[in-house]
């Protein structure tokens, strides 16, 4: 991994809470920036369940992508199988391309233009989170 260009990096960037047991449970469908603004994911339907494809990513995202082994970045279900569950987020898996590995992974949204996207090690021990921006485009670049 090349320091914080990383998808492995914006994943360490922060520990969360998981959603309120209130909180509705929406759809998080749609179009969204890495923290770092070095990949664009859009969301939605993938029969039963929610997935995320990347639809974007920069020069160093994909030569990262590359080095942890996964070649072409650009169509890469990094968000895969995700299911609404009774907390009002999405249980799934996440890959990560520049480490070439899938984690245990819980998605919500705090509000309508953030999603959070939280993975974890161990059995739920060790966990990262990431916030993404909603965006009306795919970046140019």
């Amino acid at each position: 991994m090349r320091g914080s260009t990383g998808i492995a990096a914006a994943l360490g960037m922060a520990i969360t809470m998981p959603a309120s047991a209130n909180a509705p449970t929406q759809l998080p469908a749609g179009l969204w920036l890495s923290p770092h603004n070095n990949v664009a994911v859009r969301t939605g339907p993938c029969g039963a369940h929610l997935c995320g494809w990347v639809v974007w990513a920069s020069a160093s995202a994909r030569a990262d992508a590359k080095d942890g082994g996964t070649d072409r970045l650009l169509g890469t279900e990094l968000l895969q199988d995700y299911a609404a569950d009774s907390s009002g987020a999405w249980s799934g898996t996440v890959f990560v391309p520049d480490m070439g590995r899938r984690f245990a992974s819980r998605i919500d949204l705090p509000d309508p233009d953030r999603l959070r996207i939280r993975g974890c090690l161990w059995g739920g021990m060790l966990c990262r989170s990431q916030t993404w921006s909603r965006i009306a485009q795919v970046p140019h670049g």
